[in-house]
């Protein structure tokens, strides 16, 4: 009879092996040691994966919020142990952008643990009617102890002494996608709740903590206004529906990207993001009436091995664009600080080695931004299928389902990209792990982006059409030596199952090139970031687009388009280098900035704006 260690023994390593199994065949040099930790190895050693145990993660920071006799609890644990908290009611019937109004007063988190003092918010304090109502809503900010703010959320209560907890609405409504008949809404709620939508003359009802509602048989470029209830509070917003395509009305569209911290302190480095730019750019975006805004990647600091973490950052930018977005889509795209790793260090004095976790369905960057944000999903599959794959009976790569791709507002379509797909942060240097460099993008992808600009050129509704995608085809300051480009190096490429694919990153580049500009007409620009500055560059038959010395296939171009690069949104600035195509680039500005473009037939103008100053950074016609 087997001894009870031999059972333990045997069903310990059933476990180990169905993790080993779990290793996608599409990395290499990786397996589980006896502890069942993840290893890397290179050159003959094997490096541990480093665990990111750090308790600032979103359900810690949230804190727990309990009702007690005088008011609401919050326990934050380790997560921050020494701080402070503001405070305020969030007049929703007051205020069109509805954002806390925080109390003369501010609490000291001890030990991870504060109370708010209702019954001290009473009288001239009380602009919510609290009192009376005997519910109510109000903000949170909690910052440590040295200064940095770590998180903002919102809890309602019931109740006049004591509380209790109630239903809240803590993200959102924001208007994911808006068509010509239908719109939809996300909103989340602190646990599972029934809310209730008023719209149209109709009521819809939805029930749990993610609620993503289409709302049809809307009527096209009409105004509505809507109203959510829950738990006995509400409230009220406007939205309105895209035209028909090929409407061919007036419309504006705004364009940023790179909101992670920057520098200042305060709401510029607010867990993860530039709140102040974030906000101000929004509300740019608001007073110019904009049917809806791509925001194109580094929405946060991201390079994250710790979903919790990178979920508390995700938060911390819809809180700050919220207020806005209650009106109109504000429509995100991945960058390389979405970025969601297993992590090693195989230098001990650089970055960590990051490559894209599995399982790729639950736990990749993918797949944390599709839970995290509603988008299309008409994207391709996957890089399963592609000629690299080395199982066509196991899914080896994550999904490209709502990462890349498409949407179209009248006459005008946009192709969002993933420049960041499977994306290894060190893969030039260690290419052990295999995955995809920074703005390398593969195969199934290419073939996906062709065929939906293909579909696009045949459609008589669409006369324009843009590119997106987070890395610059061509950088001029900041990402010269990545990107697209790497310092003009062709064997930079995605490796698979250990092996190099075959195409390099300038070969890829000259594909997307030759297609958006040899082989459609309506392809207007390309709206791109990672470098932390504007600038408008011409691509076209005369642009250098290649190193000194090249040897390789060129490409001719035969059209003119412009990338228009806006990563202006908060992150750290970085200045102009000197390119081949240095004398196609105009008005380049570290200044922050949001691209207005507005739409009007066959006629498009851009303006670029300050949003801090309301100065014109520049102003151009495209003609074509």
């Amino acid at each position: 009879m087997r001894s009870i260690f031999s059972i333990l023994l045997f069903f310990t390593s059933l476990v180990l092996f169905a993790q080993q199994e779990k290793i996608p065949k599409s990395y290499s040099n990786l397996s589980y040691d006896k502890e069942g930790v993840l290893t890397l190895k290179i050159n003959g050693e094997e490096l541990k994966e480093i665990i990111d145990d750090s308790p600032a993660i979103l359900d810690n920071l949230i804190g727990k919020p309990k009702g007690t006799e005088k008011g609401i609890a919050f326990d934050f644990g380790e997560s921050v142990k020494e701080g402070v908290l503001y405070y305020g009611f969030i007049p929703y019937h007051d205020m069109r952008y509805p954002m806390p109004v925080y109390f003369k007063r501010v609490l000291k988190i001890e030990d991870g643990k504060v109370e708010v003092n209702l019954s001290k918010m009473t009288g001239r304090y009380d602009m919510i009617s609290w009192e009376e109502k005997g519910i109510g809503t109000f903000g949170y900010r909690v910052q440590e102890k040295n200064g940095y703010i770590r998180y903002e959320g919102i809890v309602a209560f019931k109740g006049k002494g004591p509380f209790k907890v109630a239903d809240a609405i803590v993200e959102g409504p924001l208007v994911a996608m808006t068509y010509p008949t239908e719109v939809i809404l996300r909103i989340k709620t602190n646990r599972s709740a029934e809310i209730e939508l008023l719209i149209n003359d109709k009521k819809i009802s939805s029930k749990g903590v993610l609620h993503e509602i289409k709302i049809d048989s809307l009527k096209p470029n009409t105004n509505y206004a809507y109203t959510v209830k829950v738990d006995g509070q509400e409230q009220s917003y406007s939205l309105k529906t895209a035209p028909n395509n090929g409407s061919r009305t007036k419309f504006r569209f705004a364009y940023a990207s790179d909101s992670r911290s920057g520098i200042g302190g305060g709401e510029r480095d607010f867990g993860g993001v530039n709140a102040y730019i974030v906000k101000k750019i929004a509300a740019y975006a608001r007073l110019r009436d904009v049917s809806f805004m791509q925001f194109t990647g580094d929405l946060i600091d991201g390079y994250n091995s710790s979903i919790g973490k990178h979920k508390a950052q995700y938060a911390n930018w819809k809180s700050a664009i919220s207020p806005w977005a209650h009106y109109f889509p504000v429509i995100p795209a991945v960058g390389n600080h979405e970025v969601l790793s297993h992590e090693f260090r195989p230098d001990p004095n650089a970055w960590p080695l990051g490559i894209d976790r599995f399982p790729f369905e639950t736990e990749s960057l993918e797949a944390i931004f599709a839970q995290e944000f509603t988008l299309p999903t008409n994207g391709p599959e996957s890089e399963d299928g592609a000629y690299y794959d080395p199982s066509k009976r196991t899914i080896d790569f994550p999904s490209y389902k709502e990462n890349a791709f498409y949407y179209t507002y009248d006459n005008v379509a946009v192709v969002v990209l993933n420049s960041h797909y499977w994306y290894a942060t060190r893969l030039p240097k260690h290419p052990e792990t295999s995955g995809a460099p920074h703005g390398y993008m593969m195969e199934n992808q290419i073939k996906w982006m062709k065929e939906t600009v293909a579909m696009f050129e045949k459609d008589g509704d669409i006369d324009h059409i843009f590119i997106t995608q987070h890395t610059p085809t061509f950088p001029n300051g900041g990402h010269t030596g990545d990107g697209m480009w790497y310092s003009g190096k062709n064997d930079v490429r995605a490796i698979v199952a250990g092996k190099a694919v075959k195409k390099g990153v300038i070969d890829v580049r000259d594909e997307y090139l030759d297609f958006l500009i040899n082989k459609s007409t309506k392809v207007r620009a390309i709206l791109t970031g990672d470098e932390h500055n504007y600038a408008r560059t011409e691509i076209g038959p005369e642009t250098n687009i290649y190193p000194k010395g090249w040897t390789g296939k060129k490409i001719k171009l035969s059209r003119t388009i412009h990338q228009i690069n806006n990563g202006a949104a908060g992150a750290p600035y970085y200045a102009q280098e000197e390119l081949p195509w240095t004398d196609k680039v105009s008005n380049f500005s570290t200044q922050n900035a949001v691209v207005i473009f507005e739409i009007e037939g066959e006629t498009i103008k851009m303006e670029v704006i300050n949003p801090d100053s309301f100065d014109e950074i520049d102003k151009f016609e495209f003609t074509f």
